[in-house]
């Protein structure tokens, strides 16, 4: 009985490799289907890249202020002060909410 269907094999492995690379290509990770999906998820990464890009130039300009070249005695003032915990009763201290990890 197998020996007469034995000439079919091929064409059997064929027919199921295309029905499934046919069905990854509308349902799969990246089919045709879940493309809205995907732009969704784009959009959300890209305000995601938009706020972790300002907080790394804000980032970059601290630095610049505390480093050798140009010392901003403000901002070290300003630092020194919130990491020893030292203020005076006439300051007013404005804390900011540290971003979400």
């Amino acid at each position: 009985m197998f020996a007469n269907l034995k000439p079919y094999l091929p064409t059997a492995v064929f027919a199921l490799g295309i029905f499934y690379f046919g069905y990854q290509a509308f349902t799969g990770d990246r089919g045709m289907l879940t493309a809205p999906r995907r732009e969704v998820a784009l959009a959300a990464r890209q305000q995601d890249l938009k706020r972790l890009e300002a907080e790394r130039a804000d980032l970059e300009t601290q630095v610049r202020l505390l480093s050798d070249e140009g010392l901003s005695r403000d901002l070290l003032d300003e630092r020194a002060r919130e990491v020893l915990g030292f203020t005076d009763p006439n300051d007013f201290i404005i804390r900011r909410p540290h971003a979400a990890d």
